[in-house]
Protein backbone atom coordinates (compact mmCIF):
# COMPACT_ATOMS: atom_id res chain seq x y z
CA UNK A 1 0.00 0.00 0.00
CA UNK A 2 2.90 2.77 0.59
CA UNK A 3 4.77 1.42 -2.03
CA UNK A 4 1.36 2.49 -4.26
CA UNK A 5 0.89 5.58 -2.36
CA UNK A 6 4.51 6.80 -3.08
CA UNK A 7 4.10 6.22 -7.18
CA UNK A 8 1.00 8.08 -7.21
CA UNK A 9 2.10 10.93 -5.15
CA UNK A 10 5.17 11.35 -7.69
CA UNK A 11 3.39 11.00 -10.50
CA UNK A 12 0.93 13.61 -9.34
CA UNK A 13 4.19 15.64 -8.21
CA UNK A 14 5.73 15.01 -11.76
CA UNK A 15 2.60 16.33 -13.47
CA UNK A 16 2.16 19.37 -11.45
CA UNK A 17 5.89 20.76 -11.64
CA UNK A 18 5.40 20.01 -15.23
CA UNK A 19 2.31 22.36 -15.47
CA UNK A 20 3.74 25.00 -13.59
CA UNK A 21 6.59 25.37 -15.63
CA UNK A 22 4.09 25.70 -18.69
CA UNK A 23 2.63 28.25 -16.82
CA UNK A 24 6.01 29.99 -15.93
CA UNK A 25 7.13 29.84 -19.60
CA UNK A 26 3.67 31.30 -20.89
CA UNK A 27 4.14 34.49 -18.13
CA UNK A 28 7.43 35.11 -18.81
CA UNK A 29 6.45 35.73 -22.61
CA UNK A 30 3.79 37.80 -21.38
CA UNK A 31 4.95 39.99 -18.22
CA UNK A 32 2.37 42.32 -17.93
CA UNK A 33 -0.77 40.42 -17.47
CA UNK A 34 -3.95 41.75 -19.21
CA UNK A 35 -5.80 41.57 -15.60
CA UNK A 36 -4.40 42.99 -12.84
CA UNK A 37 -3.84 40.25 -10.29
CA UNK A 38 -4.51 41.08 -6.09
CA UNK A 39 -0.79 40.53 -4.80
CA UNK A 40 -1.95 39.31 -1.79
CA UNK A 41 -3.24 35.64 -2.24
CA UNK A 42 -2.03 33.14 -4.12
CA UNK A 43 -3.73 31.10 -7.49
CA UNK A 44 -5.21 28.10 -7.02
CA UNK A 45 -3.54 25.34 -8.72
CA UNK A 46 -6.52 23.43 -9.31
CA UNK A 47 -10.22 23.95 -8.34
CA UNK A 48 -11.66 21.92 -5.51
CA UNK A 49 -14.44 19.31 -6.92
CA UNK A 50 -17.51 17.73 -5.10
CA UNK A 51 -16.83 13.76 -3.75
CA UNK A 52 -18.32 11.34 -5.82
CA UNK A 53 -21.05 9.54 -4.73
CA UNK A 54 -19.62 5.85 -2.99
CA UNK A 55 -20.34 3.05 -4.29
CA UNK A 56 -19.24 -0.60 -3.30
CA UNK A 57 -15.56 -1.29 -2.79
CA UNK A 58 -13.71 -3.02 -0.50
CA UNK A 59 -12.19 -1.55 2.50
CA UNK A 60 -8.70 -1.63 1.58
CA UNK A 61 -10.00 -0.45 -1.83
CA UNK A 62 -11.72 2.65 -0.25
CA UNK A 63 -8.61 3.21 2.13
CA UNK A 64 -6.47 3.57 -1.08
CA UNK A 65 -8.39 6.07 -2.57
CA UNK A 66 -8.68 8.06 0.43
CA UNK A 67 -5.45 7.91 1.06
CA UNK A 68 -4.24 8.90 -2.54
CA UNK A 69 -6.84 11.80 -2.26
CA UNK A 70 -4.80 13.09 1.10
CA UNK A 71 -1.98 12.77 -1.09
CA UNK A 72 -2.90 15.03 -4.21
CA UNK A 73 -4.88 17.41 -1.41
CA UNK A 74 -1.34 18.02 0.06
CA UNK A 75 0.14 17.88 -2.71
CA UNK A 76 -1.94 21.17 -4.20
CA UNK A 77 -1.70 22.69 -0.95
CA UNK A 78 2.14 22.61 -1.28
CA UNK A 79 1.94 23.67 -4.64
CA UNK A 80 -0.40 26.46 -4.36
CA UNK A 81 1.41 28.03 -1.39
CA UNK A 82 4.48 28.40 -3.89
CA UNK A 83 2.80 29.96 -7.19
CA UNK A 84 2.65 33.58 -7.11
CA UNK A 85 0.32 36.20 -9.05
CA UNK A 86 1.67 37.15 -12.43
CA UNK A 87 1.41 41.05 -10.92
CA UNK A 88 3.24 40.81 -7.28
CA UNK A 89 3.40 43.97 -5.53
CA UNK A 90 6.19 43.67 -2.33
CA UNK A 91 3.89 45.59 -0.27
CA UNK A 92 6.51 45.40 2.69
CA UNK A 93 8.88 46.84 0.55
CA UNK A 94 6.33 49.74 -0.50
CA UNK A 95 5.53 50.50 2.76
CA UNK A 96 9.30 51.53 4.14
CA UNK A 97 8.94 54.53 1.66
CA UNK A 98 7.79 57.72 2.36
CA UNK A 99 3.83 57.95 3.38
CA UNK A 100 3.30 61.42 4.00
CA UNK A 101 0.83 62.55 1.61
CA UNK A 102 1.68 65.29 -1.07
CA UNK A 103 -1.90 66.98 -2.21
CA UNK A 104 -0.53 68.98 -6.24
CA UNK A 105 -2.38 71.72 -7.47
CA UNK A 106 -2.22 73.71 -10.00
CA UNK A 107 1.01 75.59 -11.40
CA UNK A 108 0.88 79.28 -11.38
CA UNK A 109 5.00 80.30 -11.12
CA UNK A 110 6.47 80.11 -14.30
CA UNK A 111 10.10 80.28 -15.35
CA UNK A 112 12.07 82.74 -18.43
CA UNK A 113 10.25 79.40 -21.10
CA UNK A 114 6.81 79.86 -19.13
CA UNK A 115 7.35 76.50 -17.86
CA UNK A 116 5.45 76.42 -13.94
CA UNK A 117 8.61 75.86 -12.03
CA UNK A 118 7.03 73.37 -9.65
CA UNK A 119 6.24 70.48 -11.84
CA UNK A 120 9.39 70.89 -12.97
CA UNK A 121 10.77 69.83 -9.19
CA UNK A 122 8.83 67.25 -8.82
CA UNK A 123 9.28 65.52 -11.99
CA UNK A 124 12.99 65.71 -10.72
CA UNK A 125 12.00 64.33 -7.06
CA UNK A 126 9.47 61.68 -7.86
CA UNK A 127 10.01 60.56 -11.87
CA UNK A 128 11.61 57.29 -10.94
CA UNK A 129 8.07 55.92 -9.94
CA UNK A 130 7.21 56.25 -13.47
CA UNK A 131 5.09 59.59 -12.50
CA UNK A 132 4.70 62.62 -14.72
CA UNK A 133 4.01 66.25 -13.75
CA UNK A 134 5.75 67.48 -16.85
CA UNK A 135 7.04 66.33 -20.02
CA UNK A 136 10.99 67.47 -21.14
CA UNK A 137 11.06 71.26 -22.34
CA UNK A 138 12.46 70.12 -25.54
CA UNK A 139 10.11 67.16 -26.61
CA UNK A 140 7.91 69.98 -28.49
CA UNK A 141 4.60 68.77 -27.30
CA UNK A 142 2.01 69.48 -24.93
CA UNK A 143 -0.76 66.98 -23.68
CA UNK A 144 -4.63 67.31 -22.79
CA UNK A 145 -6.17 65.65 -20.08
CA UNK A 146 -9.34 65.34 -18.73
CA UNK A 147 -10.96 64.01 -15.44
CA UNK A 148 -14.07 62.51 -16.02
CA UNK A 149 -15.89 61.92 -12.33
CA UNK A 150 -19.44 62.73 -13.73
CA UNK A 151 -21.15 63.58 -17.14
CA UNK A 152 -22.22 67.05 -17.07
CA UNK A 153 -23.37 66.73 -21.05
CA UNK A 154 -19.97 68.25 -22.54
CA UNK A 155 -17.98 65.23 -22.92
CA UNK A 156 -19.67 64.42 -26.43
CA UNK A 157 -19.31 68.21 -27.69
CA UNK A 158 -15.57 67.94 -26.26
CA UNK A 159 -15.31 64.47 -28.22
CA UNK A 160 -16.36 66.52 -31.62
CA UNK A 161 -14.22 69.17 -31.76
CA UNK A 162 -11.04 66.49 -30.60
CA UNK A 163 -11.94 64.59 -34.02
CA UNK A 164 -12.67 68.16 -35.75
CA UNK A 165 -9.01 69.12 -34.77
CA UNK A 166 -7.27 66.02 -35.32
CA UNK A 167 -6.26 65.50 -31.82
CA UNK A 168 -5.84 62.93 -29.16
CA UNK A 169 -6.37 63.50 -25.03
CA UNK A 170 -6.31 61.32 -22.19
CA UNK A 171 -9.60 61.01 -20.28
CA UNK A 172 -9.17 59.59 -16.54
CA UNK A 173 -13.04 57.99 -15.63
CA UNK A 174 -14.17 56.48 -12.68
CA UNK A 175 -16.12 53.71 -12.37
CA UNK A 176 -19.10 55.10 -11.67
CA UNK A 177 -18.88 56.88 -15.13
CA UNK A 178 -17.52 53.88 -17.00
CA UNK A 179 -20.73 52.68 -15.68
CA UNK A 180 -23.31 55.64 -16.09
CA UNK A 181 -21.99 56.26 -20.01
CA UNK A 182 -20.34 52.91 -21.61
CA UNK A 183 -21.10 54.82 -24.65
CA UNK A 184 -18.60 57.76 -24.38
CA UNK A 185 -15.87 55.40 -22.96
CA UNK A 186 -16.11 53.54 -26.01
CA UNK A 187 -16.34 56.43 -28.41
CA UNK A 188 -12.92 57.95 -26.93
CA UNK A 189 -11.50 54.51 -27.26
CA UNK A 190 -12.64 53.61 -30.81
CA UNK A 191 -11.56 57.98 -31.75
CA UNK A 192 -8.03 57.00 -30.61
CA UNK A 193 -8.03 58.15 -27.56
CA UNK A 194 -6.29 57.26 -24.21
CA UNK A 195 -8.58 56.31 -21.18
CA UNK A 196 -7.02 56.48 -18.09
CA UNK A 197 -7.66 55.22 -14.29
CA UNK A 198 -8.96 57.47 -12.04
CA UNK A 199 -10.01 54.64 -9.67
CA UNK A 200 -13.18 52.86 -8.57
CA UNK A 201 -14.35 55.17 -5.57
CA UNK A 202 -12.61 58.54 -6.11
CA UNK A 203 -10.60 57.65 -2.61
CA UNK A 204 -8.10 60.00 -1.47
CA UNK A 205 -5.05 57.08 -2.27
CA UNK A 206 -3.07 58.65 0.66
CA UNK A 207 -6.24 58.09 3.29
CA UNK A 208 -6.06 54.31 2.37
CA UNK A 209 -3.66 51.38 3.40
CA UNK A 210 -1.34 50.11 0.25
CA UNK A 211 -3.60 47.46 -0.09
CA UNK A 212 -7.11 49.22 -0.62
CA UNK A 213 -5.33 51.91 -2.46
CA UNK A 214 -4.25 49.30 -4.99
CA UNK A 215 -7.89 47.46 -5.00
CA UNK A 216 -9.61 50.46 -5.74
CA UNK A 217 -7.09 51.19 -9.44
CA UNK A 218 -7.36 47.00 -9.82
CA UNK A 219 -11.34 46.93 -9.69
CA UNK A 220 -11.47 49.55 -12.65
CA UNK A 221 -9.19 48.02 -14.86
CA UNK A 222 -10.36 44.77 -14.65
CA UNK A 223 -13.72 46.23 -15.49
CA UNK A 224 -12.52 47.97 -18.22
CA UNK A 225 -10.74 45.27 -19.80
CA UNK A 226 -13.54 42.85 -18.92
CA UNK A 227 -16.08 45.11 -20.52
CA UNK A 228 -14.43 47.05 -23.17
CA UNK A 229 -11.36 44.87 -24.40
CA UNK A 230 -9.28 47.80 -23.07
CA UNK A 231 -6.00 48.11 -21.15
CA UNK A 232 -5.79 51.21 -18.79
CA UNK A 233 -2.08 52.04 -18.39
CA UNK A 234 -2.12 55.51 -16.91
CA UNK A 235 -3.60 56.66 -13.18
CA UNK A 236 -4.57 59.76 -12.25
CA UNK A 237 -5.15 60.25 -8.10
CA UNK A 238 -8.24 61.77 -6.54
CA UNK A 239 -7.65 64.68 -5.53
CA UNK A 240 -3.99 65.29 -7.00
CA UNK A 241 -2.84 63.53 -3.82
CA UNK A 242 -0.08 60.96 -3.59
CA UNK A 243 2.68 60.07 -1.15
CA UNK A 244 6.12 58.31 -2.17
CA UNK A 245 3.94 54.97 -0.90
CA UNK A 246 1.42 55.85 -3.58
CA UNK A 247 3.14 56.09 -6.55
CA UNK A 248 5.73 53.00 -5.92
CA UNK A 249 2.51 50.91 -5.54
CA UNK A 250 0.85 52.36 -8.83
CA UNK A 251 4.24 51.79 -10.39
CA UNK A 252 4.17 48.32 -9.45
CA UNK A 253 0.85 47.52 -10.58
CA UNK A 254 2.44 48.37 -14.59
CA UNK A 255 0.87 52.25 -14.15
CA UNK A 256 2.49 55.29 -14.82
CA UNK A 257 1.06 57.97 -12.56
CA UNK A 258 -0.36 61.19 -14.32
CA UNK A 259 -0.25 64.66 -12.35
CA UNK A 260 -0.02 67.79 -14.37
CA UNK A 261 1.48 70.88 -14.99
CA UNK A 262 -1.33 73.26 -15.03
CA UNK A 263 -4.61 73.02 -13.88
CA UNK A 264 -7.27 75.79 -12.84
CA UNK A 265 -10.59 75.51 -10.89
CA UNK A 266 -12.65 74.66 -13.68
CA UNK A 267 -14.34 71.62 -11.52
CA UNK A 268 -17.40 73.84 -10.29
CA UNK A 269 -20.38 74.12 -13.30
CA UNK A 270 -21.78 76.41 -11.14
CA UNK A 271 -18.48 78.56 -10.48
CA UNK A 272 -17.28 79.44 -14.68
CA UNK A 273 -15.61 82.42 -15.48
CA UNK A 274 -16.76 82.35 -18.90
CA UNK A 275 -15.97 82.05 -22.01
CA UNK A 276 -13.31 84.76 -22.65
CA UNK A 277 -11.84 84.67 -19.16
CA UNK A 278 -11.06 80.87 -19.30
CA UNK A 279 -9.72 81.08 -22.72
CA UNK A 280 -7.19 83.93 -21.73
CA UNK A 281 -5.92 82.02 -18.73
CA UNK A 282 -5.64 78.55 -20.17
CA UNK A 283 -3.74 80.45 -22.87
CA UNK A 284 -1.02 82.24 -20.40
CA UNK A 285 0.17 79.21 -19.64
CA UNK A 286 0.37 77.41 -22.79
CA UNK A 287 4.78 76.01 -22.43
CA UNK A 288 6.45 72.90 -23.97
CA UNK A 289 5.79 69.82 -22.11
CA UNK A 290 2.71 70.85 -20.92
CA UNK A 291 0.18 68.64 -19.25
CA UNK A 292 -3.18 70.71 -19.04
CA UNK A 293 -5.69 69.27 -16.67
CA UNK A 294 -9.17 69.90 -17.45
CA UNK A 295 -12.54 69.03 -16.71
CA UNK A 296 -15.28 67.81 -18.89
CA UNK A 297 -17.67 69.15 -16.74
CA UNK A 298 -16.90 72.52 -17.66
CA UNK A 299 -19.01 74.92 -20.03
CA UNK A 300 -16.31 76.68 -20.25
CA UNK A 301 -13.56 73.65 -21.38
CA UNK A 302 -16.18 73.19 -24.10
CA UNK A 303 -16.65 76.23 -25.26
CA UNK A 304 -12.70 77.11 -25.92
CA UNK A 305 -11.24 74.09 -26.43
CA UNK A 306 -10.71 74.38 -29.84
CA UNK A 307 -9.14 77.78 -29.61
CA UNK A 308 -7.02 76.40 -27.00
CA UNK A 309 -5.91 73.70 -29.38
CA UNK A 310 -5.07 76.73 -32.23
CA UNK A 311 -3.76 78.72 -30.00
CA UNK A 312 -1.27 75.93 -28.23
CA UNK A 313 -0.14 75.09 -32.17
CA UNK A 314 0.64 78.47 -33.02
CA UNK A 315 3.40 78.28 -30.57
CA UNK A 316 4.75 75.30 -32.86
CA UNK A 317 4.11 72.93 -30.23
CA UNK A 318 1.58 69.50 -31.16
CA UNK A 319 -1.16 68.53 -29.27
CA UNK A 320 0.24 64.83 -28.98
CA UNK A 321 -1.12 61.60 -28.04
CA UNK A 322 0.12 60.32 -24.70
CA UNK A 323 3.76 58.55 -25.31
CA UNK A 324 6.00 59.69 -22.37
CA UNK A 325 7.34 56.39 -21.78
CA UNK A 326 6.78 54.21 -18.42
CA UNK A 327 9.32 53.71 -16.06
CA UNK A 328 10.01 50.20 -14.63
CA UNK A 329 10.38 50.12 -10.76
CA UNK A 330 14.50 49.68 -9.75
CA UNK A 331 15.45 46.02 -8.86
Amino acid sequence: MKAIKAIFAAALTLALVVSMAACTSRNEDNLQSSSVANSSSAASVAPSTPSAPSTPHSAASHGLASDLGDVASDIRSGVASMVTPTMSTDFDKIGALGGSQIKWGPGVQVDEANRTIAPIGLQEQYGEYSAWFIAPDDCGKFYLTFDEGYENGYTAEILDVLKEKNCSAVFFVTLPYVQSCPELVQRMIDEGHVVGNHTSHHWNPTSKSIDDAAEDIRELHNYVLENFGYEMTLYRPPEGAFSEQTLAMAQSLGYTTCLWSFAYKDYDPNDQRGHDAALAYTEKFIHEGAIYLLHAVSSDNASILGELIDAVRAKGLEVSKWDLPYCPPKS
